[in-house]
């Protein structure tokens, strides 16, 4: 590979799940249902600028491609090293194990968005996560997760969720729950554990059929 990889988000996310589904949008229950080609188009429509993209790399350097990861559970959180709720990781990586075998994986995005609590570069979050959680799931470059600079990924997250699960993210930690055909399913605040069965429960609702 002679150059960085990049993807855009939306099929990821909201496009598969747009494709996957025939129910007719909340708020227009007289309105026939959209075919997957319309949502497709519409999605299309308000997907970030053509070249407004992210480069998928973990901290250690190595090039990555979301598409990797459809037909799984994901769930998607902002970290940050100097935080409060920073044990968090532990949490993570038991919840990763528990269901990683099931079709699950833990996203993790660092930011230094909120209270400038990850001000380390990608060695030292990488030597940080290793030494203190023993983290096995991906940790990604750091990102911008909130205001007009934010990356596409959180953009979809915050902006283009169901109703209900928008708006800004308010602190470190928070955890967007994505099910197998890439619809944002849950949203869960900082103060709630990935142990919690508010999460645990979630999880086990949508994990690929067979898993």
């Amino acid at each position: 590979m002679t150059g960085p990889m990049r993807t855009y988000v939306l099929p990821m996310l909201l496009l598969l799940g747009a494709c996957n589904s025939s129910e007719t949008p909340a708020g227009d229950k007289g309105a026939p249902a959209k075919s997957g080609q319309d949502k497709t188009e519409e999605l299309l429509a308000n997907a970030p600028p053509e070249g407004e993209v992210v480069d998928v790399k973990v901290l250690d350097g190595t090039l990555t491609d979301l598409e990797a990861y459809k037909g799984k559970v994901l769930l998607i959180v902002n970290t940050a090293s100097e935080c409060g709720y920073t044990p968090q990781y532990e949490d993570l990586q038991t919840v990763y194990n528990k269901y990683r075998a099931r079709g699950f994986e833990v996203l993790a995005f660092p930011s230094n968005d909120y209270g400038a609590q990850e001000p380390g570069n990608a060695a030292e979050i990488r030597k940080f996560v290793d030494e203190k959680y023993s983290v096995e799931f991906p940790v990604f470059d750091k990102v911008v997760v909130k205001g007009p600079d934010k990356a596409p990924l959180f953009k979809m997250l915050t902006e283009q969720a169901e109703e209900g699960m928008q708006g800004e993210v308010k602190w470190n930690f928070t955890k967007f729950l994505v099910d197998p055909s890439g619809k944002v399913v849950g949203r869960f605040e900082p103060s709630v554990k990935p142990t919690d069965a508010e999460i645990t429960d979630a999880i086990e609702r949508i994990l690929p059929k067979g898993a």
